[in-house]
């Protein structure tokens, strides 16, 4: 009898069996492939980072080496199969670290596919059929999203292809069409457009990233063009079809009735990710999933069975690896007799493409329609002198404030190194702090954390300095 079971070796999964492990849990994890990390460690987070710094490093050799005086002998190659191969080998570290981990806190685990018989039974079927029973007393489900595929888009892994495939073209297409302006499709055509590919994108919303701040998402565009992304906004997809070699989309245009029609090498269908449940058998525990598919859980995740939590992608809010993390750890604690807490208004959301986007808290628009009144301060990369020190001045930092009380409700950014810079935002909103505060402290120079500073000092009073 375990103390609790997990499904699903993503980062929600595999970082609560360490804590659960932690706090003297007996822990089984259950995972269906042969490799550890879920979809984050082996075909998302991590092998699309990892392409991605490999592209801006080509990139910057064709178009910034010679500015700063590095001069090639002869114009820089893309050796796809070699950037594959480093990625493969950053993933396949990433796992092994995971499995280490496993064995050093003295977690069991099971290699197959995991299902309920009961609420406190779940059956583990490994790929020769044959089937393991576990009893535990807690049940975690974390068993994460999928990409959505609508079957109008004639998804077959081969031309039609979702991020999945991606990470593994076999050629730098010379055009791609990206269906969907979100997060996923623009770091993934931000690869291939700096590799040479020319960027289609259509998206059914009237902007790109449309649930962050309008102003981050106005910003990215200019960055994006720059690289020769197209845009095709407020289109609906009525099909996407491939003859093998290439493929083509036709999309109604929502303003005026007219078509779209493009042809691409390739088309990545990047349109969201759905709560990936199929074969769980929930029902034999008692669980229903929403309308969306998800796992209903309340402010303790916790199902309507007391004894399954769910955690991650397959509960309501973002899907984000981090957040399934803090999910994780929370249900550990709980199950341990601690009083843990998340803030969810303060996981921070970021965008790796180059310049990068990073935000936490409220948007602007989100605070207008609450009614709030707000202060708001903005500074330029371009301002800044360790962004042009290393050539990097496209983008801005945005921080939101109380208008009255100067407390910080919101932070968003598009620029160098933003990823980390976001983290100051995140720690100062946690303590509740002011505008003011920020603008106090003492930022070293040169460095990109000095444009929070001035937006900081914007907001209050419009005392930048710098510009």
């Amino acid at each position: 009898m375990f103390d609790v079971t997990i499904i699903g070796s993503g980062p929600g999964g595999y970082v609560a069996a360490i804590r659960c492990a932690q706090l003297g849990l007996k822990t089984a994890l259950i995972e269906k492939y042969d490799t550890l990390g879920g979809t984050c460690l082996n075909v998302g987070c991590i092998p699309s980072k990892a392409l991605l710094d490999s592209s801006e490093h080509f990139h910057n050799a064709q178009h910034t080496f010679a500015e700063h005086g590095i001069d090639l002998d002869t114009p820089p190659r893309v050796n796809l199969t070699q950037m594959i191969a480093r990625k493969n080998k950053v993933v396949s570290d990433t796992c092994a670290g995971v499995s280490f981990l496993m064995k050093k806190n003295k977690i069991t685990l099971f290699t197959g596919f995991g299902s309920f018989v009961a609420a406190n039974q779940v059956k583990v079927t490994a790929k020769d059929g044959t089937e393991t029973l576990i009893d535990t007393k807690n049940v975690i489900i974390a068993t994460g999203s999928k990409p959505i595929a609508p079957p109008s888009f004639n998804y077959d892994k081969k031309r039609i292809i979702t991020s999945t495939e991606a990470l593994n073209l076999p050629e730098v297409p010379k055009r791609m069409i990206v269906v969907g302006a979100g997060v996923i499709g623009l770091e993934l055509g931000s690869v291939y457009a700096r590799l040479g590919t020319q960027i289609d994108v259509v998206e059914f919303a009237d902007k790109m990233l449309p649930t962050m701040d309008a102003d981050m998402g106005k910003e990215l565009q200019k960055c994006l063009k720059k690289l020769g992304f197209n845009f095709y906004y407020q289109h609906k997809v009525q099909s996407v079809t491939s003859d093998g070699e290439k493929t083509t989309l036709v999309a109604e245009n929502a303003k005026d009735g007219s078509l779209l029609t493009l042809e691409a090498d390739y088309t990545l269908v990047a349109i969201g990710r759905r709560p990936y449940t199929a074969g769980l058998a929930a029902e034999n525990a008692g669980i229903s999933l929403d309308e969306r598919g998800r796992i209903p859980v309340n402010e303790h995740l916790q199902t309507v069975v007391p004894t399954i939590y769910a955690i991650g992608d397959v509960v309501k809010g973002a899907m984000l690896a981090h957040k399934a993390e803090e999910e994780g750890v929370f249900v550990a604690e709980l199950l341990a007799g601690q009083k843990p807490h998340i803030n969810y208004n303060l996981i921070p959301g970021v965008i790796y493409t180059w310049p990068e986007v990073a935000a936490v808290g409220k948007t602007e628009a989100e605070l207008k329609a609450e009614g709030r009144a707000v202060k708001i301060g903005k500074f330029p990369f371009k301002a800044l002198g360790r962004a042009r020190a290393s050539m990097d001045t496209d983008g801005l930092v945005k921080v939101i404030s109380d208008a009255t009380t100067d407390e910080i409700l919101g932070v968003h950014a598009v620029g160098p190194r933003v990823a980390d810079v976001i983290m100051e935002a995140v720690v100062a909103m946690e303590f509740r702090a002011s505008a003011e505060d920020i603008a106090r402290i003492c930022h070293p120079h040169p460095t990109f954390t000095e444009a929070l500073k001035e937006a900081a000092l914007d907001a209050t009073e419009r005392r930048a300095l710098h510009i």
